[in-house]
């Protein structure tokens, strides 16, 4: 069973504005470099260009690619390059958070949860599932230390 992320508004606004910070950062000196310079440099031209899409295709990536899978023994939480595999017996806590800003976090909204467990790197990770009691629901069952 798959659960897809739930996206607002406000991550949204986060994504867009970063993609354009970095537009501007990247495609900028190339705009300067091909119509305004004496001599054009391609390579750094080239080079501007390719961090640009690098960039982008990352938080791109990470932004589309998150998702949430119960297996038979695990949770599989995927964001992009980021993955997980919890054990449920190893999960202790499931908790409503806000707390969206610190810590190992796969999400895209600020209606988020936070699973904590035995054998994480920082001991939870705050995920934001689109149907939240649904995703609790399954886990409830699936865990037993719940």
């Amino acid at each position: 069973m798959t659960f897809n992320t739930k996206r607002d508004r406000f991550f949204t606004v986060s994504i867009m504005i970063s993609l354009l910070v970095i537009a501007v950062a990247t495609l900028w000196p190339v705009v300067y470099e091909v119509g305004y310079a004496a001599q054009t440099d391609w390579i750094a031209v080239w080079i501007m260009i390719g961090l640009f899409i690098l960039s982008v295709g990352f938080i791109l990536w990470a932004w589309f690619d998150i998702e949430y899978t119960f297996h038979n023994d695990y949770l599989f939480v995927r964001g992009g390059p980021f993955r997980s595999k919890i054990p449920y017996k190893q999960i202790t806590r499931v908790i409503e958070t806000n707390g969206i800003f610190v810590g190992y976090r796969i999400l895209s909204s600020k209606d988020a949860l936070e699973i904590q467990y035995k054998t994480g790197l920082l001991g939870s990770v705050i995920i934001s599932p689109e149907h939240k009691e649904q995703f609790v629901e399954e886990l409830r069952k699936r865990s037993p230390l719940l």
